[in-house]
């Protein structure tokens, strides 16, 4: 009888405690209201929850830990995450299994995502003419009397239009209790320090702001406030699991772990340390209130990084390992087969969104100079059309890439019938003025180098109609110029770009092409140019251009020639004599076809390069700008090896050697064993060879790739028509290293030419 009644009152105790999870409303900074009245299949077992952490790529490990789960049949009824934790908390809650997330994960190239890095392919012309001119990756901008920086150094859009692909089945005003699993994503206030439960609204938007990692990537607005990543404030949330009312929660923590005092080698090493520290701090706290039902797992990382968004495999196995361990105490969670289908096929899928569902109106927000009926031009979507999550997220990528802009953002919300297709799309913040910066520096160490600063600024939008401007200044040693342009877009992509440019440049003249000796002449030629060109784009392929210029060009000698004499006694002698160049003018129509699809432009693995130029000189019987000229760079590769071929010739096809045009040769990568511009001539055909083998690719110091090269050259000037291409040739060899850094690609090399000529080399910057 004593037995029964006992039995009886642990009973009626143990499901008042379950009545009371259920009821109990809590504490938070927003609302985590649970479902509504559990099953009685749900009663009869505990409510089961996870607490992932955050940890950047390192969170790949929490899929492990579901795929665990998943095979021991736990059932999981509600998972808080925050950073990396929400991530993947989020698409297991939206319905996905842990082998859907890692499929859709591993197709994609997590690297280039989470740091918002585009095909250099898929970019339009301008961007890749600004990489190649402009290596120096440092945003900038100023506007309103100041200079302005980005608030991260990456902007989250292709991680954003990943999560709206994979989550766009659910509205933008969801619930995210009426989620498959009920979640929550923890976010801190930047202004207060306060944490933040995110609990409904856009679920992206809910994760982005969760992972927004303070200094990389860029706080998210919403509401009235400013988001950052919630592992400042709670980066392993077993109280949101707990309010969320688990029985059981199941605690992953992928946090890095501390380094010691003597592994702190760089400003960059502390300031990480700190972040940990702060992060420990509130992990200490949430991993002591623990109860002795709850599961706490650490998967074993190792050194992997916080930012090895490209490794998952050893982060997923991490995590399977680590449930594996707690294979007992998981197991006693467990259903049978029948019970694990009956619950997962019971999940709430009445949240998504029907297939069918159409768009009853389109509200696009801008900035002040961007046209909204541009945005809406874009979309390509009228009110009626069927949503479709990923084909509106294709379109506003591209218009980002396009037209440069830092975000752009869709949201869908409203009831069924009215459902409203919202679109942001923000302009940089750090404009309306940008620059751009590029250093190039080369020197043989034997007196002979040059150096030079390229300064870019960009004015985008200055009408809703697209006109934009840009300024282009070369300072340096041998170069100095400017160029400044408009561009109006007349009939979609096509535009117009009057401009106006002059530059100024040094050329050596030496004795028989001697490289020992001092240069008979040292000449500037100075051409300046007014013009205006059509442009039409060529998909994402290139530029064509055609126009019409007045262009005058002048030669004047900087130094005298120097001239060898004897006297009566034959003593040798040497005198000096000046001369004068003259100059020339002439209206000129031009033609050129631009197109590059290098995958990079510093070290390219696969891709080609193609320049051209045609000139035709107008009302003039002088022929002087009748030239042809045209470059081209191929790249193949092969794992770690790559190999790329380059192709330079010009001159004028009038066959008048009086041309305005003098062509350089001598220098790193354009005939290497000799001095820069040594040999100057109307007429150029080069080509070189280089194979590449890759030591280092991506890394995170100051050296981000480096390279080991050799590379054959041989090419010529030429005077006349007929000495083109008929020799006599000239051939480099060299051996190099190579690297990219922040500054730009250096190379550091040696390099051998018949007779005896020799050079050992030093570039900053491109060449070609």
């Amino acid at each position: 009888m004593r037995h029964r009644m006992f039995r009886s009152a642990v009973l009626f105790v143990t499901a008042l405690m379950a009545i009371c999870a259920v009821a109990q409303t809590p504490a938070s900074t927003s609302s985590t209201t649970t479902r509504d009245a559990p099953t009685s299949a749900q009663v009869a077992r505990p409510r089961i929850c996870l607490a992932l952490s955050g940890g950047g790529a390192r969170g790949y490990a929490h899929l492990g830990v579901l795929k665990e789960l998943e095979a021991l049949h736990v059932p999981v009824d509600c998972i808080a995450g925050t950073s990396m934790g929400a991530v993947v908390g989020a698409l297991y809650a939206s319905g996905m299994t842990a082998d859907e997330i890692e499929r859709a994960l591993a197709d994609r190239n997590l690297g280039d995502i989470a740091f918002d890095r585009d095909a250099r392919s898929a970019l339009p012309e301008s961007s890749r003419e600004d990489e190649l001119m402009y290596p120096i990756g440092v945003p900038m901008g100023f506007g309103g009397g100041k200079v302005k920086f980005p608030n991260g150094l990456v902007q989250g859009n292709q991680f954003m239009a990943l999560l709206r692909t994979l989550t766009g089945r659910y509205p933008a005003d969801i619930d995210f209790d009426r989620l498959p699993i009920a979640f929550r994503a923890v976010a801190t206030d930047l202004e207060s320090g306060e944490r933040v439960v995110l609990h409904n609204g856009s679920l992206p938007l809910a994760v982005r702001a969760s992972m927004a990692v303070p200094g990389l990537f860029a706080p998210v607005k919403l509401g009235e406030r400013t988001l950052i990543d919630g592992g400042t404030s709670s980066n392993l949330p077993i109280d949101v699991a707990r309010e969320m009312g688990a029985d059981v929660v199941i605690a992953v923590d992928i946090g890095t772990q501390l380094k010691r005092a003597d592994q702190l080698d760089s400003m960059a090493a502390v300031t990480s340390q700190m972040v940990r520290l702060m992060m420990m701090r509130n992990v200490i706290a949430q991993k002591a209130s623990l109860r002795a039902g709850d599961i706490l797992l650490e998967p074993a990382l190792g050194k992997l990084s916080f930012t090895d968004f490209s490794v998952i495999q050893p982060a997923v196995l991490a995590g399977q390992e680590a449930a594996v361990q707690q294979r007992g105490r998981l197991g006693a969670l467990s259903l049978d087969a029948g019970q694990y289908a009956a619950w997962r096929a019971g999940l709430p899928h009445d949240a998504a969104l029907p297939v069918d569902t159409r768009i009853a109106r389109i509200e696009v927000t801008t900035g002040s100079g961007l046209s909204g009926r541009h945005v809406e031009k874009a979309l390509k979507l009228k009110p009626g059309d069927v949503y479709d999550a990923a084909a509106v997220e294709n379109a506003l990528n591209e218009l980002a890439r396009r037209d440069g802009l830092e975000s752009v953002t869709q949201t869908l919300t409203g009831p069924p019938g009215e459902r409203v297709l919202q679109v942001q799309a923000n302009e940089k913040s750090w404009g309306p003025n940008f620059l751009l910066f590029g250093l190039g520096l080369s020197t043989n160490f034997d007196g002979d180098g040059a150096f030079s600063l390229q300064i870019g600024h960009r004015l985008p939008w200055i009408t809703q109609s697209g006109l934009s401007w840009r300024n282009d200044v070369v300072l340096g040693s041998r170069v100095l110029g400017m160029r400044t342009e408009l561009r109006q877009p007349v009939f979609g992509e096509v535009f117009l770009a009057p401009y106006a440019s002059i530059r100024r440049s040094d050329l050596n003249l030496y004795d028989d092409n001697n490289a020992k000796e001092r240069p008979l002449l040292i000449y500037t030629q100075q051409d300046m140019r007014v013009g205006l060109d059509l442009g039409v784009p060529l998909g994402n392929r290139g530029e064509g251009r055609v126009g019409i210029a007045r262009v005058h060009t002048s030669y004047q000698a900087r130094s005298s020639i120097l001239t060898a004499t004897q006297d009566a006694n034959g003593d040798a002698s040497v005198t000096t004599r000046s001369l004068s160049l003259g100059s020339t003018s002439q209206t000129v129509a031009n033609a050129s076809v631009k197109i590059d699809q290098l995958d990079d432009a510093v070290f390219p693995r696969h891709g080609f390069h193609l320049n051209t130029l045609v000139s035709m000189g107008l009302g003039n019987s002088q022929a002087s700008y009748d030239i042809a000229y045209g470059r081209a760079l191929w790249a193949g590769s092969a794992g770690a090896f790559s190999m790329n071929a380059a192709l330079e010739a010009g001159g004028p096809f009038a066959g008048n050697r009086n041309s305005s045009w003098q062509f350089g040769l001598g220098g790193f990568q354009h005939l290497s064993a000799y001095s820069q511009d040594q040999f100057s001539g109307p007429y150029i055909l080069y080509g070189r060879l280089t194979g590449l083998a890759q030591i280092s690719r991506d890394g995170a110091g100051p050296l981000r790739g480096v390279f080991a090269g050799v590379s054959l050259e041989s090419g010529n000037v030429w005077e006349t028509s007929r000495q083109f291409a008929r020799g006599p040739w000239l051939s480099s060899g060299s051996v190099f290293l190579g690297a990219v850094t922040a500054i730009g690609p250096v190379y550091f090399g040696v390099a051998a030419a018949g007779g005896g000529v020799h050079n050992v080399y030093f570039q900053l910057g491109n060449r070609f």
